[in-house]
């Protein structure tokens, strides 16, 4: 009986990232607000990379409060995902090309988030990470917060609830 090699790094690694970026990519909306996500591990960063368009207050400037709360939005959605689809990711069972295109495949749904301003966002890059409090089979808590040039001072946070997607039943 043959033993199974386990898969080299370089092979896991790939297959991560091109999940993440199936993930990401597959949303318009990050798109057009060009946010990306750094990877360390199993570890998100969300970056929010600046443009004028995401200017609210051009007096300040300042980043738009809907920019914001989008990108934190966003961050924590994303986040939610990667820890549910990581284990099937991890076990080569979902592919990045399986993201967008199984039907069995789903996303949580927001259910409520509350965003708290805590001080202007400058018009620079934008940082957030975002932490799954409760992770059940039907509901998700995250609280998630966004930074700049020092991780200890946020400019803003949320806590979000979200509901998890169900399997579609089996038709007989």
């Amino acid at each position: 009986m043959a033993r199974s090699r386990p898969e080299p790094m370089q092979v896991v690694k790939q297959r991560r990232d091109a999940a993440l970026n199936a993930i990401v990519e597959g949303v318009p909306y990050i798109r057009f607000l060009n946010i990306s996500f750094d990877r360390r591990g199993d570890e998100l960063t969300g970056v929010l990379n600046f443009d004028e368009k995401l200017i609210g207050n051009p007096l300040l400037p300042a980043l738009h409060g809907g920019v914001t709360a989008a990108f934190l939005e966003v961050t924590a959605v994303i986040t939610l995902s990667w820890e549910y689809f990581f284990p099937r990711i991890e076990s080569g069972e979902l592919d990045a090309s399986d993201i967008f295109g199984d039907e069995t495949v789903r996303f949580p749904k927001t259910v409520d988030f509350t965003v708290d301003y805590l001080r202007s966002g400058l018009p620079r890059d934008a940082y957030a990470r975002a932490f799954v409090s409760r992770l059940g089979r039907r509901y998700a808590s995250v609280r998630v917060e966004t930074w700049q040039d020092n991780h200890a001072r946020p400019f803003a946070q949320a806590t979000g609830h979200f509901l998890m997607p169900q399997p579609k039943p089996e038709k007989e």
